[in-house]
Formats: C-alpha cells, sequence, structure tokens
C-alpha cells in the first residue's frame, strides 16, 4: 500500500477562491453593521439630550410647557417620574415606610406554607400560629415597579414628601413631539 498515494488529495482551487471571498463578504458585512450600530448609539444618545435637556431647557426658558409647530405637529414636555424597590439591606425599610404613609395596599404579600400529608386541617391556621407549631413557613412581599412610580408620581404631583433616597427617585423631564399625519 503506498500511504503517499492514498494521502494525496485533490482541491478545486476555484472553489476555496470563492470560499475565501465570501468570508471577506461577511466580515466587510460585520464590520459594517458594527459601525451602524456605533452610529445608532450616538444617535440615541443625540436623541435623549435633545428630548431630555435641550428642548425641555428652551422651553422652560420660553416660559412655556406646549407649543404648536407650523407643520401643525404639537411639542409638549412632561415630567418623567421613576423609581424602584430598595436592595434587600432597605427593602424592609421601605415596605415600613409605605405602611405608614396609608400605602400598604401597594404591596404584594406572598405567604407559602409547606405542609405534609394529612396536615390539610393546619393549613386553614393562621400565619403566627403556624410558625409558632414550627412549620417551615416563608413570606415574600414585594411592590411592582409599574405600581411604585405611579405612587410615586400621584405623591409627588400631589407635593407630598417621598424619601428619595429610599426610592432611587428620579425625575426628568420629556419631550413628546406628535405629529399630524
Amino acid at each position: 500500500m503506498d500511504l503517499e498515494k492514498e494521502a494525496t488529495v485533490n482541491v478545486d482551487t476555484s472553489l476555496t477562491v470563492d470560499i475565501a471571498d465570501k468570508c471577506n463578504e461577511l466580515l466587510a458585512t460585520r464590520k459594517q453593521i458594527e459601525k451602524c450600530e456605533e452610529n445608532l448609539s450616538r444617535l440615541k444618545k443625540d436623541e435623549k439630550i435633545l428630548a431630555s435637556n435641550e428642548i425641555p431647557k428652551a422651553m422652560a426658558e420660553a416660559g412655556v410647557t406646549m407649543l404648536k409647530l407650523s407643520d401643525g405637529s404639537t411639542v409638549e414636555v412632561k415630567p418623567i417620574y421613576s423609581a424602584r424597590m430598595p436592595s434587600d439591606s432597605r427593602k424592609q425599610e421601605a415596605f415600613e415606610w409605605l405602611r405608614e404613609n396609608g400605602a400598604g395596599d401597594l404591596i404584594k404579600n406572598i405567604v407559602s406554607l409547606n405542609f405534609g400529608r394529612a396536615e390539610d386541617s393546619d393549613a386553614k391556621k393562621l400565619f403566627e400560629n403556624l410558625q409558632e407549631q414550627g412549620y417551615n413557613v416563608s413570606q415574600n412581599e414585594k411592590v411592582e415597579p409599574n405600581t411604585l412610580k405611579a405612587f410615586v408620581r400621584e405623591k409627588l404631583q400631589k407635593g407630598q414628601n417621598v424619601p428619595t433616597d429610599l426610592f432611587s427617585i428620579f425625575v426628568t423631564n420629556q419631550t413628546s413631539i406628535k405629529t399630524k399625519e
């Protein structure tokens, strides 16, 4: 058996040139995509600066919150509210503040109990009673992000105090343009 003869492989070089061309085309396409994504990122930053800073500032200096453009479009600047529940270290403090300020209904309170067989009747007992009896009881409290945001917006619009550091409250102005179609 002639191993050299057996190891010889015939390759059509025109096919490899075609593959190489397609690979180069793929690389060029990827570079174009990267440039487009970078450009899109810059455009989004510019849009945010115009919509959140420059237009609201110019309209505030002019003393207007809404105006109509010559093409019939309406420009309006409205405040946008953001809030979130704190991390675990301050979560209980936030729940207590909500309860003490009449907003305890915002809290979703999930209590789950794990029972073995033949303990169905015990499932009807109160949470505290179950803890005293040594059952595995867990409790999960949470406030939905949109619920908290709506609550904060309402309180701030009424001029009421909400601890900004506790709920990471952020208020900014946002420009809205409605085009006439």
